[in-house]
């Protein structure tokens, strides 16, 4: 029954120490009468010498290779494969499916995605994406496994089997994201090292220590050299990095960079071989400046993303078609525009779609015009899977392994927690950028209590912030001040509060009273994780997000609606500031690896002293 078995075979090379450097590990191939004969119905469809299972016809179809949209053909489809792309009438299929006149596009792959910032355990994000024509996801489970670890990834690994979403991961490179801050777990080089073998694991995930690249960590530089042995790819994340830094990046085997937000740090990438992944997320909005920068001859070096995103956003504003639509809007030909979204990310990391061609998988997006870009039917592996923006059968039910739900650990809290001397009167402000995630350094003049602490009642435009760490009850806190989170002159009178706060996923809370702040993680606490938003002492909305305090088990739509009804409940209770997501925005507020200032558990955080600073500069 067994035609070849167990020929194992490594390609490689010997290094100038005539040791062996494996370019590929050894495999194991069995020929068997069931694949070889899948094998050969894959060619004789392509030979048209069997009959196809389906015939796509009577449309436009993207062919993103030679960069035409051709009329007068169809596809044809055999085990989920495209057979081939034929003149139209040609060949024999069991099934026809009339496009009628709609334009059949490669389905959309994001090059970047943090599965957890869509608050969706991966069941429910493949319901929440693939109607809008998503077939592929490249996935930095980097935020479970801070909270996590090892559970963290297997957990996500085994969510996403099986699912008509192809969900691949980066293993994340740093967890915690720096040493200035207590994640819930560490992954060093050893810990990682029995997932290089795992199916659907590509490559390393965004490198964000990158003084840790250039002082040359010792564990960084493990993680690093493991994915160049393996040839995988490695990701990037290095906004403000220009320069001789920037070349120590792409020296280092570094090979994107979704942190791109200003033309200048795009062309430094592209010019030191470096692709860039292009972001359109909830709060990190980086897509109309960095299509400036796209050309008919750096075109196929760029990428599109969404990094992170809330389910509301997708279901109002859609998916990677929100990517294209807007390029298009912003003079990018649609064909280059399609390229972006699909064939560039497969090749870069050696996915199986991102085309309509020969063996490639029957992965589609039949969209309406290639302007707007509705997504009319969602195909994959030859499935129609969602239609008209509904899947058309369920997915499964997600698993809840008990390991994974969350537990908020605090030591006890009160009032006195949230207290934040500043008896100078002149305090080191994180400020907000309106539509990015970058934060200002300020220094205010601020008006304080009779006891010399920071009181937001005094100052119009500021509110307090707060880390406290949650994994292991340690009882560290972060405090600082915080300016365009409400609007000039405005006070906010009540709080925000979630366990969403990247990458570490410690509690962070902005208010305008400490009595706020204490009700606002108190109801968290009580929650065992999600988002919650206080005025005046009561909770007015909140959400759980029981799987790390990250992610719901609910369907994609209920989440969405929870999401936007804590949004919108933020947006009535205060006079928020321009630009900003309430919970995303804050939630990237504790992520000390993104230039200026931000706050973690341990403190005030200088991203470009790499240190921690007091928050009153008299001190």
């Amino acid at each position: 029954n067994t035609y070849v078995t167990d020929l194992d075979f490594t390609w490689g090379r010997l290094n100038k120490d005539g040791e062996q450097e494996d370019f590929y590990r050894s495999v194991t191939v069995t020929l068997t009468p069931a694949n070889f004969d899948a094998l050969r119905r894959r060619i004789d469809a392509s030979n048209l010498a069997v009959p196809a299972d389906t015939r796509f016809t009577g449309g436009i179809v993207a062919d993103v290779y030679t960069g035409e949209f051709v009329k007068g053909v169809d596809v044809l489809v055999k085990d989920g494969l495209v057979a081939a792309v034929v003149p139209e009438g040609i060949g024999e299929a069991r099934e026809t499916v009339d496009l009628q006149g709609k334009t059949l596009l490669p389905a959309f792959i994001d090059a970047h995605v943090h599965i957890e910032s869509a608050m969706l355990v991966p069941e429910r994000f493949a319901e929440l994406v693939v109607p809008h024509g998503t077939s592929a996801v490249v996935a930095d489970p980097h935020e479970i496994a801070n909270v996590l670890g090892t559970v963290g990834l297997d957990f996500m690994l085994d969510a996403s089997e099986g699912l008509p979403l192809d969900i691949r991961f980066q293993l994340p490179s740093c967890v915690p994201a720096t040493p200035f801050e207590h994640a819930g777990a560490v992954l060093d080089a050893a810990a990682l090292e029995p997932y290089w073998d795992r199916k659907r694991v590509l490559g390393l995930g965004e490198v964000m220590n990158i003084p840790g690249v250039l002082g040359h960590d010792p564990d960084l530089a493990a993680k690093l050299l493991h994915a160049q042995k393996r040839r995988r790819p490695i990701d990037g994340h290095a906004p403000g990095i220009l320069h001789e830094a920037r070349s120590a990046t792409a020296a280092a085997g570094i090979t994107t960079d979704h942190e791109c937000s200003t033309l200048e740090e795009m062309r430094e990438s592209l010019a030191r071989g470096m692709k860039v992944i292009i972001r359109e997320g909830s709060a990190a909005k980086n897509l109309r400046t960095l299509i400036q920068g796209v050309t008919p001859r750096n075109s196929r070096r760029c990428m599109f993303c969404s990094d992170d995103v809330n389910p509301a956003d997708v279901e109002r504003l859609g998916h990677m078609e929100k990517h294209l639509r807007m390029a298009v809007e912003a003079g990018v030909d649609p064909m280059t525009a399609v390229q972006m979204a699909t064939l560039n990310a497969a090749e870069h990391f050696g996915l199986p779609g991102g085309a309509i061609a020969p063996g490639k998988p029957a992965d589609f997006a039949v969209v309406e015009d290639v302007t707007t870009f509705r997504v009319a039917e969602t195909w994959h592996r030859g499935e129609l899977v969602a239609k008209d923006g509904k899947l058309t059968k369920p997915i499964r039910t997600p698993i809840q392994p008990e390991a994974v739900l969350s537990r908020v650990k605090l030591q006890p809290v009160g009032l006195e927690t949230f207290r934040l001397p500043v008896p100078s009167g002149e305090a080191n402000v994180i400020g907000i950028v309106p539509h990015e995630i970058v934060t200002k350094a300020e220094v205010r003049t601020v008006a304080t209590d009779a006891k010399g602490n920071f009181d937001a009642s005094l100052n119009p435009g500021l509110v307090k912030l707060a880390v406290l760490e949650r994994h292991h009850a340690l009882g560290t806190v972060g405090l600082g001040i915080l300016s365009g989170y409400v609007a000039a002159g405005a006070l906010m009178e009540g709080a925000v509060a979630t366990t969403i706060a990247h990458d570490s996923h410690n509690i962070v809370c902005a208010g305008g009273s400490d009595a706020d702040m204490l009700a606002a993680v108190r109801a968290l606490e009580a929650l065992g994780g999600g988002m919650v938003v206080v005025k005046r002492g009561e909770v007015v909305a909140s959400l759980a997000l029981p799987a790390g305090g990250l992610m719901s088990f609910e369907p994609a739509d209920a989440v969405a609606r929870g999401v936007a009804a804590v949004l919108r409940a933020a947006e009535e209770a205060f006079h928020l500031g321009e630009g900003l997501e309430p919970v995303m925005t804050l939630a990237f507020l504790a992520l000390p690896v993104i230039p200026e200032l931000r706050l973690t558990d341990l403190g005030l955080f200088d991203v470009r002293a790499w240190s921690h600073v007091g928050t009153d500069r008299g001190a």
